[in-house]
């Protein structure tokens, strides 16, 4: 029954994607006092559902399609940017990318940093790198229902921020949404930093599905956002990321760097579970 409400929650997002806010039926966060003890016990046990998570990911490939757009003041689309590829991570964690097709960027040259594509791989989908766990502060904010699911809320940040002059490291900040009886992440919503003055990101939102009756897996992020600069500067962007193809079959990859591109010469079989 568990399971069934959850494929009904990630069923309704994909309706929620497509028609708006009306097919998602969403409660408030309503506070529910907990003691200091169960709000560490349930922590600690999401985050180490993650350690599990991404450690069973290094034993898949998956399919990757993302679509970054800047939108006009009509809301017509300006620029695109489209990139589907073929991914897997190795044992240690690293991420490896294949890129299957990418079509021309008409986005103005700069546009996506090499943040933006590791934010595409990190902190979108994943939100808590599990080496990274202890680097964050989490804040209780209460449960709430969404569709079938009741699920506790936090918010997370980091306690220090990166200093981008001396690491790439990159960080969540935002909310997750932990489901209340097997105490595992479904959701979550924020963005990748640090942030520079002339680097900035967009919020996004990402929903996960059960692959396999046991391991939840990122499946759907989006944002509608509108980025600010310094200098007054502003830019509406819309994103869609899908996960496809879960799948069994990682094999050990040599990895060749072609520029920015890393080409995997022997991908494993893609077999749908």
């Amino acid at each position: 029954m568990r399971r069934a409400q959850i494929f009904l929650f990630i069923l309704t997002v994909f309706c929620f994607s497509a028609t708006g806010a009306s097919a998602q039926q969403t409660s408030e966060i309503v506070k529910k006092d907990l003691s200091p003890a169960e709000i560490d016990r349930i922590i600690k046990t999401f985050t180490d559902n993650e350690v599990k998570f991404r450690q069973a990911l290094t034993e898949y490939v998956f399919n990757r399609k993302a679509t970054v757009q800047t939108l006009g003041m009509g809301g017509q689309i300006t620029g695109t940017f489209h990139r589907e590829s073929f991914m897997t991570f190795s044992k240690d964690g690293k991420r490896f990318e294949k890129i299957l097709h990418a079509p021309i960027s008409t986005l103005p040259h700069g546009f996506i940093t090499p943040e933006d594509l590791e934010d595409l791989g990190g902190v979108n989908p994943f939100a808590l790198e599990p080496s990274a766990i202890s680097l964050y502060n989490f804040t209780y904010l209460g449960k709430q229902r969404i569709d079938e699911l009741d699920l506790y809320v936090f918010d997370v940040t980091p306690k220090i921020i990166p200093d981008p002059k001396k690491t790439k490291q990159r960080l969540f900040t935002g909310r997750i949404w932990v489901d209340d009886k097997d105490l595992m992440i479904v959701k979550s919503k924020g963005k990748g930093v640090p942030e520079t003055k002339t680097n900035k990101f967009p919020v996004v939102e990402t929903w996960r599905e059960n692959v396999e009756g046991k391991y939840w897996f990122p499946s759907y992020a989006s944002s509608d956002d509108e980025l600010f600069w310094d200098n007054g500067y502003s830019v509406k962007l819309k994103v869609r990321v899908h996960y496809r193809d879960y799948a069994q079959g990682r094999t050990e990859i040599r990895i060749v760097e072609d520029e920015d591109e890393i080409i995997e010469e022997t991908p494993p079989p893609i077999k749908k579970p």
